[in-house]
């Protein structure tokens, strides 16, 4: 008898029935909790909890009611107790020791207990209470997307948890969060005019921030900062924003170029302070900063440290790096006098953090001192390649190490606003190898407008929730991603969507949907602006074209299998984004084909239609709850506007000639640390190889005496030092050693990120056999192997 009861009780006879079922199974399960649609749950928790804690149990009696049409009430004897350790001095008596040991070792930590007919969950303090009484939603089924994506839960009869369960977690990471960034096309404006209207242009309110902060709760996470851009009015600057915050236990931070919680480009007066320069307008700075600190002091908040310009610019006043260090230097200083006077005098009591980002990485190289307690905070390349991991310095330090990282991205060499396209095997291997080099204080997620990057900030979520919840392989990621789809759309719909979801990261994985108008942004040279080619044969463009056409038809039939209520969540979490790049890939490609005069340009012109209705859909769902949300042209850019009719100046690209072509998954055999394959690449086979280990191909040569292999690899940066090497011998042969790190914003880093791929090409002398043996090892960490490519040659080339 597992518990669960399920009864349909129309007319007084079947109703009889159902009692006499119940009471039955009631019974023979004295001893379990069970959850039912036949009376109110009765929960007791002591009213001296924490503002979160009581935000916690009003989303829980929502969540409660939406699933068995129940209320639940507040009763001494309850069926579930629930409790803070030092707050309810109950939750002792009702935990063994080890459970309360290991509460008492880890914040935000939540343990349940079933005994006697009762589920305790305590919290090792305020927010780890919250967290347990929200995985109660969970359990009978509510999805944390529950109202961003209006994934409606099942109606239920009964739900059991047996006598004995038992449940204890904490977080792996303890600043999880997100950045609301570049905000400008959706969040700003579906807030301030649909959601919250508001007669103040650009205000993001206490309202939308309550749900953003719903959300973050939800998903186990605990810190925010706010949208920066001047198009919002500053979170500070709006009144009931701090409060909701506190109300949710949500730590609010600033990113890399707002310091001290100010919100620089939107906050700083140029009329009133003149130029925001700390080497030469020190006094009015500082007084700005102080400002802030003053008025928060009470608050939970993460303090960045540092300068940068207003604009995400460097510094002013300081050209050299070594002006910056030594400026920076006095600014660190100045900071924690200003905590230390304000919010509390023992600076190991007070959140911090400094962000070595772009230019200010380069000053922390040269040797800038950062306090002990301070974290650092890293960065990926703003395409999901981390730049810098902590080496073993760095991860002795009492601050830690944290990771800002992008799911979202506004600048070069092309934006990527508008669909959520990263790929959870590079995000999941990038962030899980940061965590296993030390980066484990904080990871704050740039989501853009939040939707539609559902699911990856609920994979980078669970990640610092519980890393070691997901398993450390392929099969691992399919297995959360199936779950995250079975959670919103049910066991049999999900495991026929995983392989089309599957597909649409790795298509969006060898060219993003922003990215297939072939552009650039930021760029000076006109031409990077006009819409061209992309280097495709039509051969490859028919090929993808296909590929898309055939998720697309198994979403639209998927569709039909879904009951009603579960149709909206349905279209923003799976149609929209899956319909608008298969359009998107349309519009562009069929374009090309056409202006070569192999297709007519009416199936382009359809294919920008589709996109148009699909986003008026999606703004129109839940009669306009989005409506302004989805905007299918962020930034006006060139890829986005209706196709151009006009004809190519050249020939379309051939495909490339090479005679046999591997995944890298593809060896024959390996030496050393097996190959881990996480489902990413061109055709879902790229390999991660460990330092010192190599694999071997097996290549047929046939009589020829030259080899020329193309190795494909992720674009990462260096893990330790400042280069990324591989080594590649032909039978045994004397080995060539290839760097392929790139520096700062080259043309080579911005070609890579584009397409996914470093590109490496060696020559070999081959002789003599049918088959070369071709041998590659990792002389560096993070060496990811995509595609070997081999062609022939009736000579060895020059």
């Amino acid at each position: 008898m597992n518990g669960l009861i399920v009864t349909t009780m129309i007319g007084n006879w079947k109703r009889t029935i159902g009692c006499i079922l119940f009471c039955t199974c009631s019974l023979l399960l004295e001893a379990h909790v069970v959850f039912h649609r036949r009376q109110a749950l009765t929960l007791r928790f002591s009213p001296q909890e924490a503002p979160v804690v009581h935000t916690a149990f009003d989303l829980f009696c929502s969540d409660y009611r939406a699933v068995f049409g129940q209320d639940v009430r507040l009763d001494k004897d309850a069926v579930v107790c629930v409790g803070t350790l030092g707050v309810d001095p109950a939750m002792e008596q009702w935990l063994d020791p080890a459970t309360l040991q290991t509460l008492r070792l880890h914040r935000e930590a939540f343990a349940w207990k079933v005994t006697d007919g009762k589920l305790y969950i305590a919290g090792s303090d305020r927010r780890g209470t919250a967290y347990g009484l929200l995985q109660l939603s969970r359990f009978i089924g509510v999805s944390p997307w529950v109202w961003w994506a209006d994934v409606r839960p099942e109606q239920r009869e009964s739900l059991t948890l047996e006598e004995g369960f038992t449940k204890v977690e904490y977080p792996s990471v303890r600043y999880r969060g997100i950045f609301v960034n570049d905000e400008d096309w959706g969040l700003t404006p579906w807030s301030w005019q649909t959601f919250e209207p508001s007669a103040q242009e650009g205000r993001i309110g206490p309202k939308t921030h309550a749900r953003i902060f719903e959300l973050l709760l939800r998903l186990r996470a605990n810190t925010f900062w706010p949208a920066m851009h001047t198009c919002s009015v500053p979170f500070y600057k709006v009144p009931g924003n701090r409060e909701t915050a506190d109300r949710y236990g949500i730590l609010v931070g600033t990113s890399h170029c707002e310091p001290m919680m100010r919100n620089t480009n939107a906050e700083w007066d140029r009329t009133a302070r003149g130029s925001y320069d700390y080497v030469h307008n020190r006094d009015s700075v500082l007084a700005f900063w102080e400002e802030r600190v003053k008025e928060l002091a009470g608050s939970d908040n993460i303090y960045t440290l540092g300068i940068r310009g207003e604009h995400d610019s460097k510094m002013l006043g300081a050209e050299t790096v070594e002006e910056q260090k030594a400026a920076l230097d006095g600014v660190l200083r100045d900071q924690r006098a200003m905590l230390a006077r304000w919010v509390h005098p023992d600076m190991t009591r007070v959140p911090q953090v400094f962000i070595p980002y772009k230019e200010v990485l380069d000053v922390y190289k040269a040797g800038l001192e950062v306090p002990d307690d301070v974290a650092l905070m890293w960065c990926d390349d703003n395409y999901g390649y981390i730049r810098h991991f902590p080496d073993s310095a760095e991860r002795a330090r009492k601050g830690g190490n944290g990771m800002y990282y992008h799911l979202s991205y506004w600048g070069r060499p092309h934006d990527y606003l508008w669909l959520a396209t990263q790929h959870p095997a590079m995000v999941y291997t990038q962030m899980r190898r940061a965590y296993d080099k030390g980066v484990r204080n904080s990871w704050i997620m740039n989501v853009g407008d939040i939707k539609p990057g559902e699911y990856l900030l609920e994979l980078c979520m669970d990640m610092a929730w519980n890393l070691s919840s997901i398993e450390d392989s392929e099969q691992g990621l399919d297995r959360h991603l199936q779950q995250w789809l079975a959670a919103s759309f049910g066991d049999a719909c999900a495991m026929e969507l995983l392989p089309v979801w599957k597909e649409y990261y790795r298509l969006a994985y060898i060219r993003k949907p922003e990215f297939m108008g072939n552009t650039r942004t930021e760029e000076k040279d006109p031409s990077f602006k006009v819409v061209c080619d992309l280097p495709w044969s039509q051969g490859e463009i028919e090929g993808r074209l296909a590929d898309y056409r055939r998720i697309e038809e198994k979403v639209k039939k998927l569709r039909s299998t879904l009951p009603p209520s579960l149709l909206n969540a349905w279209f923003q979490l799976v149609e929209y984004p899956v319909c608008a790049a298969a359009a998107m890939n349309r519009k562009c490609l069929y374009a090309q084909l056409a202006r070569h005069g192999l297709a007519g340009w009416e199936q382009s012109d359809a294919a920008y239609a589709e996109i148009v209705r699909l986003t008026e859909h999606y703004n129109a769902l839940e009669k306009g709850k989005w409506h302004r949300m989805m905007d299918h042209q962020p930034r006006r850019l060139p890829v986005f506007d209706p196709p151009v009719r006009t004809k190519a100046a050249g020939p379309l690209a051939q495909e490339t000639p090479w005679s046999v072509v591997y995944n890298g998954r593809d060896y024959q055999a390996y030496q050393g640390q097996r190959p881990v394959c996480y489902g990413m690449g061109y055709e879902a086979g790229a390999i991660h190889l460990e330092k010192g280990s190599s694999v071997t191909y097996r290549v047929p040569v046939g009589r020829a005496k030259g080899l020329t292999l193309e190795l494909a690899l992720a674009p990462n940066h260096p893990v330790e030092g400042r280069q990324l090497r591989y080594a590649v011998s032909v039978d045994g042969g004397q080995p060539q050693v290839v760097d392929y790190h790139t520096e700062g914003r080259s043309e080579e880093w911005k070609m890579n990120v584009i397409r996914n791929q470093a590109l490496r090409q060696t020559q070999h002398p081959v002789e003599g056999q049918e088959a070369a043996q071709v041998t590659i090892t990792a002389l560096d960490e993070g060496v990811v192997i995509d595609q070997l490519r081999c062609r022939t040659s009736d000579f060895l080339r020059p």
